[in-house]
């Protein structure tokens, strides 16, 4: 509230002393809200839970025991989705409100306190033995099955990540450079039909009306990994650049067309960068690679393409706005 633009009003003789006290009295008495410093105090405290059971568990492996730190993983994980099980609001198609704020918290601790469970599991004893695949298909499985149950955004992440990670697939984003091999062409293939599966998974969620606020969550998986297995292909396929090229070249259509009519200038943005990168990727295979003086051609492209598209963002985003 601006005690300026009343003071002026009350100067001007179009509100009265009386009233001027009242604005300035509810000004000087309301409440502050501290939901977004609870909600970050909140989610500090799970990831400072986690990081210090691991390091707990790290420096102390040896004098507290293998099967004492599964008992008391599984017991943390048993706690909160009992908590969860006991606070839950009534199953709905639509999205579900939190019962309270530490509801969300006790879940995702849950779902991360399970997920270390079946790892630790696999890794210490091999309890499903050669069938490696087991130790991120259950939890892939539970994590799904926990996020529509409880309509939990952030264990829908975690889900899908497992859901990659079954796949073969290494999906956080400093993973996506240091541990997927691109040159093993099943990974691409593998990458694509997974973000296409995703992005289909986030339409049938709005078409069915199940869940419809997943489909952000599914869209902007399924987005990037597409496009970056796709451009992975059109790097390694040489051969095929053209082909690759087309195939980005529609997804960042459809990308863009959606983008539009649901007025998200992210999704505007994805597609832009995207087919900047796929547009300069298929010029240097076509032109640059044949050409001499390419190192100053290529420096007069990149400058006037980057000038190029920050403008074009700029009057894309006014165009969304209005």
């Amino acid at each position: 509230m601006n005690i300026d633009t009343f003071s002026k009003l009350q100067k001007e003789g179009l509100i009265s002393d009386e009233e001027m006290q009242r604005i300035t009295h509810t000004e000087n008495t309301r409440l502050f809200s501290l939901h977004w410093e609870i909600k970050t105090v909140l989610y500090l405290g799970v990831l400072l839970l986690s990081g210090g059971l691991g390091i707990l568990v790290y420096k102390n492996i040896d004098t507290i025991g293998h099967q004492v730190i599964l008992l008391f993983i599984a017991l943390l994980c048993i706690g909160c989705y009992a908590y969860c099980f006991r606070h839950r609001p009534p199953f709905s198609r639509e999205k579900s409100e939190s019962p309270n704020a530490f509801y969300d918290y006790a879940l995702l601790l849950g779902g991360l306190t399970f997920v270390t469970f079946i790892g630790y599991l696999q890794y210490q004893y091999t309890a499903f033995g050669t069938a490696y695949g087991l130790a991120t298909f259950i939890p892939m499985v539970v994590l799904f099955a926990t996020a529509y149950y409880f309509d939990h955004l952030g264990i829908l992440s975690m889900a899908i990540t497992n859901f990659a990670a079954w796949l073969g697939i290494a999906i956080t984003p400093m993973q996506i450079l240091s541990q997927n091999d691109f040159e093993n062409n099943a990974l691409i293939y593998t990458g694509v039909a997974l973000g296409i599966g995703l992005v289909v998974l986030a339409e049938l969620s709005e078409k069915r009306d199940f869940k419809k606020h997943f489909a952000f969550t599914y869209r902007n998986f399924g987005v990037h990994i597409f496009f970056i297995a796709s451009m992975a292909g059109m790097i390694i396929f040489e051969n095929y650049y053209g082909y690759w090229f087309l195939l980005i070249a529609g997804g960042v259509y459809l990308t863009w067309l959606r983008a539009f009519r649901d007025r998200s200038f992210y999704f505007v943005l994805v597609a832009v960068l995207y087919g900047y990168f796929a547009l300069s990727t298929f010029l240097a295979h076509l032109i640059f690679n044949h050409l001499d003086e390419t190192i100053y051609l290529a420096f007069m492209y990149m400058i006037v393409s980057t000038v190029g598209v920050i403008i074009l963002l700029i009057n894309l985003n006014k165009k969304i706005k209005q």
